[in-house]
């Protein structure tokens, strides 16, 4: 049956009486304000029980069991999770499809990379001495003029503050063509080869800064295979030999290839709501290799997945779009290539992006990302909208007398590409390698100095590593947040595509890959 209110009375009804109600309502359209949203947001997170959560977490293990131990991406129990996800929610009547998703399985180089200066002079560079190949490089063989990008040469008097490349403006002026000579600096390699490749660069040799510590070879991945073009990195001392005499040729050789796999996102959409205004929840699916990957991240999609079905038969004013993230283990690749797939009129349509990646960790703190930047810990806020969205969920912990910390939008989960569109953003994360400090002990229990979840990326996230109060808390809260938005944009403004991006940009991540990057360095 169908819910109505009369206005100005919503309050006054009980929770009670309201869960007492078949779930199957609609709120009139035009009580779109707190009264109905708030009280229906309540009582579908009442509904959400952590012992049903469990049970999806107890599936996951039971694949996880019979599958080599594990549910990582490329794998059979990736596979069969996401069977098992997808079957829940078609029988609850989700429209359900799953997008390719190109994972790298093994970087392979065939013979020594080559670096030689062609002229001004002729001079052939020593690879493993003063120069290494990039793992995750593309082959390639090029013969180049090298263009140095924002260079800072540090003095003993004036430390190193080198961001060179990691803005789409230190290339103005760039020739396409030609290689990019990238000093190591401030933001990921990965940013700034990225930058690079936009500006039309044929290959990229980074060098180190200078300072002492930082003037060898650094061997590293950069995970992202899709350059392209050749990438090495040289010592300081290369660098500025390069960089010294404008219009300096120089042959690059890489001969290595990657080897890709393929796994699959699935993405599950509500028939009711309107197609224009998407309401869209996610967590990755996938685990790493060396366990089952209950509370990394089984918490995340299996409260996601019981959320989904409560809602299943209701008919919100806004649409709702579930996605369960495959390889996001391998550096956020489910949700960066299902974002970079949509056109701009689809980015549009989505409203705020709601992410929940490990929310049951042993020694947890509910930390909630932090979209106004009040916490001012130096990665910004998210897109318009992204405060609100903390907000929301800082009323859900205060009404309950629950302690709650903001923590910053940081890379490390694929709230990753939607910030990066302008699309606001927000969710819950409990935690993964930190150290729970004796200030957090005292205002969340557990214990201090010791990891938030102590199986972190270990054998041991099994069933058995789960804090179940905070399952049971933290599965309501993305209920709430789910139906209240379901319901209520009020706060989430239209965006506007140019100023959002803009704004996006200001956001962008540190660190990338949720600490899953496998070596890539930060700087």
């Amino acid at each position: 049956m169908r819910l109505r209110f009369r206005r100005g009375t919503a309050a006054g009804i009980t929770l009670a009486a309201a869960l007492a109600l078949p779930l199957a309502f609609t709120p009139p359209v035009a009580a779109t304000t707190t009264d109905v949203p708030e009280l229906f947001a309540s009582v579908l997170s009442e509904r959400v029980k952590g012992k049903n959560v469990r049970k999806h977490l107890e599936k996951f293990q039971q694949i996880a069991d019979a599958n080599g131990g594990n549910r990582a991406a490329g794998t059979p129990g990736y596979d069969a999770s996401l069977a098992y996800v997808q079957d829940k929610l078609r029988k609850a009547g989700y429209r359900t499809s799953t997008t390719d998703v190109e994972f790298p399985v093994k970087w392979e180089e065939f013979s020594p990379a080559v670096l030689q200066q062609v002229s001004p002079e002729a001079k052939t560079y020593t690879v493993g001495t003063d120069f290494v190949t990039v793992h995750s490089s593309a082959g390639g063989d090029v013969t180049a003029q090298v263009q140095a990008v924002d260079a800072v040469i540090p003095t003993p008097e004036t430390p190193n503050t080198s961001t060179a490349g990691c803005e789409a403006s230190d290339f103005a002026g760039f020739v396409p063509g030609r290689i990019a000579l990238l000093q190591r600096g401030t933001c990921p390699f990965v940013d700034k080869a990225t930058n690079a490749k936009a500006a039309g660069a044929a290959g990229v040799i980074f060098f180190n800064e200078g300072q002492p510590g930082r003037t060898e070879p650094l061997e590293f991945d950069i995970v992202e295979w899709r350059f392209g073009f050749p990438i090495v990195m040289a010592s300081t001392a290369v660098g500025l030999d390069l960089a010294d005499s404008p219009g300096t040729t120089v042959r690059l050789k890489v001969d290595a290839k990657t080897t890709v796999g393929t796994t699959k996102n699935l993405i599950a959409e509500s028939r009711r709501g309107d197609k224009n205004e998407i309401v869209m929840v996610g967590a990755h699916l996938d685990g790493v290799p060396e366990g089952a990957g209950i509370n990394d991240n089984g918490s995340g999609s299996a409260a996601v997945l019981e959320t989904a079905l409560k809602l299943s038969d209701v008919a919100t004013k806004q649409r709702l779009r579930f996605a369960f993230w495959g390889a996001e283990e391998l550096g956020l690749l489910g949700s960066d290539q299902y974002v970079a797939g949509l056109s701009q009129a689809e980015k549009d349509r989505i409203r705020l992006y709601l992410n929940f990646d490990m929310v049951a960790s042993p020694n947890d703190v509910t930390f909630l990302y932090d979209g106004d930047d009040s916490d001012a810990e130096g990665a910004g806020p998210g897109p318009a909208g992204s405060a609100e969205i903390e907000k929301l969920f800082e009323r859900f912990y205060a009404k309950r007398g629950l302690s709650f910390e903001g923590t910053d939008f940081d890379g490390r989960s694929d709230y990753g590409a939607f910030i990066a569109n302008g699309i606001p953003s927000g969710g819950i994360f409990t935690g993964a390698e930190g150290i729970k400090t004796a200030e957090q002990a005292a205002k969340f229990g557990g214990t201090a100095g010791a990891p938030y979840d102590p199986c972190y990326h270990a054998a041991c996230d099994g069933i058995t590593n789960i804090n179940a109060a905070a399952l049971e808390r933290n599965s309501k809260a993305i209920a709430y947040s789910t139906a209240y938005y379901a319901y209520n944009l009020a706060g989430i403004p239209d965006r506007n595509t140019a100023a959002a991006t803009t704004l996006a940009k200001s956001a962008a991540a540190p660190v990338r890959a949720h600490a899953h990057a496998h070596g890539e360095p930060a700087k």
